[in-house]
């Protein structure tokens, strides 16, 4: 056996080689040919919309990082405010760099389309592998660096918060924005005026495009950046008092879990199938079985507990099943999605109906894989082994994540291409690359709810350890306390309440957006004819769903970490521990109804405008764009919001812990 302490080393190691081959794959996207100029005209319009959103969203954000980094190093520990200030760059560093490669890598995709599949397959992939190294570089190398100088797992809990509030900001705002540009160019373009989704007459159209850049790869990336993170802390804490192999063995396994995407983004091909979706599917299964093999290898070699290994392996099957599930209700040839397109032939009504309620029962097979998931891991390993489970369900993130960033890529790709006007047999490609990335994202959605559930899982198992290290005695939060009960009714209302802001700032923000892209064909003379010559305004469009987005992101998250606050003040730790389980029941249920019913509207319009029931256009159609309309907010900016707020309240409870076993207002009181 290698000694004790020494092999932690394999995690900044491995994270430092993820950087670098994401810098390799960043140069090879960028040499590629960035077609015509009227595409290249496009593309720099979509970069500097989404550059302008990021850079005026990190900066305001960048005041609440000071004001919150101020107070944990006043009230909390002074090396404590740096390792959160150190969290959120590092977050915003990886959604940021991977974003800039999705800005060049969708005209380059559409443009290598021309020569067909195999060539605008591996740019628009190997782009989106960009995002997910960088995620779990950044992420494990910034866990290293503050673990090597303090050796203590409360100073990476800093980073941990400091990491999830900002990924709460960047997913809740980029989802604002991007639905607010989506349902303005749907309603409008498609329902009112019958015009193809990315038509250039369209004044939203770039913004759309941009939307999907701030929303899907920079919101997605920094989301699961913070689940990434928060499952190595969870894990490191519960190990403290076991000594420091097991504090070490996350950090090992994350490691090992990089090399398996490295070698998995490697192998990805096409090949002679021309089926993306099975390429994705492959890479990721391909994945899973390395990182198996190479973390038993090291459990042996390394002298750990075999049923840490085993706990690590039932989080990453039960990853793999909620995302077959995932795929089952939202993809575009099952059942539930066609039933609902049928559904559309009766009106919206029916449409909204079947999509909901085939979104309430596909939660039962994703709760239920959490719940076995976490009862196996507990049985063989205890809370420790609820914790791993997380981190083998997250330990494949960085090829989880090349597969969604692909997504947005492609899909910017099919819309460079029909705005460029570039021939039908080009736009057919891009359209097989587009519904693959369509399933990527939705299986992605339930995956990071999923690995959030049992992450959150370990940090309440966490959260009672540090609990127990204040005060020298474990709490019990049983249910018939009336603290701990009146703690979960009011968690249970927290995720409703969250998702309702964000929607309302979506229909505020959406609102404007209607009224102007309607000015604009109203007052643009020839604009709504496609006269040559005649371009909408898309800055305004640009500019209404920037501003919106950053009015809108922060009340509904500043309301949430308030609550918490306030909760830990008022009723104590054991109302906390309460209000913790109430936010985690009722945020896994939200948030996978809310993303797999969204997914699901989504693709019953895609299934009708293939051609089903009377095609684009059609009555049908148009009940089913209504659908998407309403399910865009549910799958874009609520849902997978979610599964961040609750891990910003874990942490904040953690973080926290110590001012609110010393200071509330019921033990003052009694």
């Amino acid at each position: 056996m290698i000694s004790e302490g020494v092999e932690w080393i394999l995690a900044p190691i491995s994270a430092m080689i993820s950087i670098g081959v994401g810098l390799l794959l960043f140069r090879y996207v960028t040499k590629k040919d960035a077609g015509n100029r009227r595409m290249q005209e496009i593309a720099q319009a979509i970069k500097e919309g989404a550059d302008a959103f990021l850079k005026r969203e990190f900066t305001i954000l960048a005041y609440f990082v000071a004001v919150m980094a101020t107070l944990i190093a006043v009230l909390i520990n002074p090396f404590m405010g740096p390792a959160y200030i150190f969290g959120s760059a590092c977050s915003a560093l990886a959604g940021f760099f991977g974003m800039e490669v999705a800005l060049r890598a969708n005209v380059r995709t559409a443009n290598a389309s021309r020569k067909g599949l195999n060539s605008s397959f591996p740019i628009a992939f190997r782009g989106g592998a960009v995002m997910g190294l960088s995620v779990v570089g950044f992420a494990v190398l910034g866990i290293s660096l503050i673990y090597a100088l303090t050796r203590d797992p409360e100073m990476v809990l800093g980073f941990s918060f400091g990491a999830s509030a900002m990924a709460l900001f960047a997913k809740a705002g980029g989802g604002i924005y991007t639905k607010t540009a989506d349902i303005g160019a749907d309603l409008v373009g498609k329902v009112e005026l019958g015009i193809p989704e990315d038509d250039p007459r369209n004044p939203a159209v770039i913004a759309d495009n941009v939307g999907d850049n701030v929303g899907d790869v920079a919101g997605m990336g920094s989301d699961l950046f913070d689940s990434y993170v928060a499952s190595i802390v969870a894990v490191m804490i519960l190990g403290e008092s076991l000594g420091y192999k097991w504090m070490n063995i996350p950090l090992v396994f994350a490691g090992l879990g990089i090399i398996s995407s490295i070698i998995g983004v490697a192998i990805v091909r096409v090949g002679k199938s021309g089926n993306p979706g099975k390429a994705l599917n492959m890479g990721t299964y391909i994945t899973c079985i390395l990182f198996s093999s190479l973390t038993f290898t090291a459990t042996i070699i390394f002298g750990y507990n075999i049923e840490v290994w085993g706990a690590a392996m039932v989080g990453l099957i039960s990853g793999v099943i909620i995302g077959v599930t995932t795929d089952y209700f939202t993809s575009i040839d099952r059942a539930p999605a066609k039933k609902t397109a049928e559904s559309s032939q009766t009106g919206a009504a029916i449409n909204i109906i079947t999509g909901f309620s085939y979104g309430l029962i596909s939660v039962l097979p994703s709760l239920l894989g959490i719940a076995a998931a976490s009862f196996i891991a507990w049985t063989l390993a205890g809370v420790y082994g609820v914790g791993m489970s997380a981190l083998g369900m997250l330990s494949i993130v960085g090829m989880i994540i090349a597969g969604d960033a692909y997504g947005p890529i492609v899909d910017n790709a099919k819309g460079i291409a029909e705005q460029s006007g570039l021939h039908e047999e080009v736009i057919d490609v891009c359209d097989k690359l587009d519904a693959a990335g369509n399933t990527a994202k939705a299986i992605t959605k339930g995956f990071a709810i999923g690995a959030a559930g049992l992450t959150v899982l370990a940090l309440l198992a966490s959260f009672r350890e540090i609990v127990k290290d204040i005060t020298g005695e474990y709490v019990n939060f049983a249910l018939m306390n009336p603290l701990v009960l009146s703690g979960v009714l009011i968690g249970i209302t927290v995720p409703g309440l969250f998702s309702a802001m964000v929607m309302l700032g979506v229909g505020r923000n959406a609102f404007r957006m209607i009224e102007e892209v309607r000015r604009q064909f109203r007052e643009i003379p020839g604009l709504k004819e496609g006269v040559e010559g005649v371009k909408p305004d898309y800055a305004s469009c640009v500019d209404i769903a920037t501003k919106g987005a950053l009015m809108e992101l922060l009340p509904a998250s500043v309301v949430a970490i308030i609550i918490t606050v306030a909760v830990g003040f008022i009723g104590g730790i054991r109302a906390l521990g309460g209000y913790l389980g109430g936010t985690i029941l009722s945020g896994l249920l939200f948030a996978l109804l809310m993303a797999n019913s969204g997914g699901l509207w989504d693709n019953a319009k895609k299934y009708i405008e293939a051609g089903a029931y009377g095609g684009k256009g059609s009555e049908t159609h148009k009940a089913a764009v209504i659908g998407d309309t309403v399910g865009d907010p549910f799958k874009d900016t609520a849902g997978p919001s979610l599964n961040t707020l609750i891990t910003v309240i874990s942490l904040v409870a953690s973080v926290f812990a110590v001012l609110f076993v010393k200071y509330n207002l019921v033990e003052y009181l009694t």
